[in-house]
């Protein structure tokens, strides 16, 4: 089996979540294995930094401060190309994982999770 990071290491990640703790432990995680990652705090950050840089892997928490997660992704559409999109989210009902089909996220991870929970949606999207 393919490792999964020597593909990753080869890609651009942004990852967004308010909880600094998830954050900050997955961009180590990611980092460690010598990949490329920005972590940041809110989705507004994340439409002013796609403004200026591109990123092939977005995973972002459906529950932010201001903007939540699919409102980001459906600005997204009109601003990046075409990343791998994963949604992380505690609030699995039927109504949002269907709009988030709907504007395109590859892939939704419930909380809680683990970096191997991470890591094997990666390995069955790339």
């Amino acid at each position: 089996m393919t490792d999964i990071f020597q593909k990753l290491r080869q890609r651009r990640l942004l990852l967004i979540d308010d909880d600094e703790w998830v954050r900050d432990s997955l961009r180590l995680y990611f980092e460690s294995e010598g990949c490329d990652i920005t972590a940041l705090e809110t989705a507004e950050e994340g439409l002013h930094l796609i403004e200026h840089q591109s990123f092939d892997i977005i995973i972002a928490d459906y529950r932010l401060p201001g903007m939540d997660g699919l409102e980001f992704f459906r600005s997204l559409s009109r601003t990046q190309n075409h990343p791998l999109i994963i949604l992380i989210t505690a609030y699995g009902s039927p109504e949002i994982l269907n709009e988030a089909r709907e504007i395109g996220v590859n892939d939704c991870i419930p909380k809680p999770f683990t970096s191997e929970s991470i890591e094997e949606s990666l390995k069955r999207l790339i």
